[in-house]
């Protein structure tokens, strides 16, 4: 359940990394005992350009996945100006569905596509073969769905034969209000315990409890209850801390340092 489980997102609010901080961060994550849970880099299609300006040769691999926050068919040439240094893992759009349609098939890695919340958007990006992506969280109230609403997209995704991807607002494992903005957060572990049950064929309504529990110690037991089967609808999220999930996982029991990385990541 763990592997791949969070996009390092360090470039993104509210963290905001610099380049030349966020990159050779990255590179400590993938030598850490806890690696098999990080996924690539996120890289803004902008800032390509001052992404290949920090690589040094001899360094090895760096897998990042690109936001494609520009024209579309400039994607192409943004990337191969990398140099095979770089890996693109996946691709993560903003852009009106039928706009990436035209161009991201030929782009050859899966992409993400950001949606609204609703049927609608779900059959809509059944039809591209894109992955769903919906957002969790920002800089208004309104960017956090209620947990009825993520729990409607969850069923959908289920019902549609979709995976999903979640970006912004999990940095914590357990739903809490920030005391400095008063938002409430959604719990990463939340999610994954919620998206378990939506696999196995829960109700709609149950996973909005789900969502919405605060109780640690009881989302904890139910996670360790299948942390050795993969995620089946969740893909994972973009999260500009590695240090917030990591500390909650392994305060819950649920992570833990192993002699191996096959023990360190269920």
């Amino acid at each position: 359940m763990l592997r791949g489980l969070i996009d390092d997102a360090a470039l993104f609010p509210p963290g905001s990394a610099p380049m030349q901080a966020a990159v050779p961060a990255h590179r400590g994550y993938r030598q850490s005992w806890y690696e098999a849970m990080v996924g690539p880099l996120l890289v803004p299609q902008s800032r390509l350009a001052e992404l290949g300006r920090e690589l040094s040769p001899g360094r090895g691999e760096l897998r990042i996945g690109v936001i494609v926050d520009g024209d579309l068919e400039q994607v192409p040439g943004d990337v191969a100006a990398l140099g095979p240094q770089v890996t693109v893992l996946h691709y993560e759009s903003r852009h009106a569905l039928d706009h990436l349609a035209r161009h991201a098939p030929s782009w050859g890695k899966p992409v993400f596509a950001e949606l609204p919340f609703g049927d609608d958007a779900l059959d809509a990006v059944r039809a591209t073969g894109f992955t769903a992506k919906f957002r969790t969280g920002g800089l208004a109230a309104e960017f956090f769905p209620a947990p009825e609403t993520l729990a409607a997209a969850i069923a959908g995704c289920r019902l549609r034969g979709l995976q999903f991807k979640l970006t912004a607002g999990l940095h914590q494992a357990v739903r809490h209000r920030d005391p400095a903005t008063g938002f409430d957060h959604h719990g990463f572990l939340n999610v994954l315990v919620a998206a378990a049950d939506a696999a196995d064929g829960a109700r709609t309504d149950d996973l909005t409890a789900t969502l919405a529990s605060t109780d640690a110690a009881d989302l904890a037991a139910r996670a360790l209850r299948v942390l050795d089967r993969p995620r089946a609808l969740w893909t994972g999220y973009g999260s500009c801390s590695i240090d917030e999930p990591l500390h909650d996982l392994t305060e819950l029991g649920l992570l833990h340092r192993g002699t191996s990385h096959e023990k360190d990541v269920a």
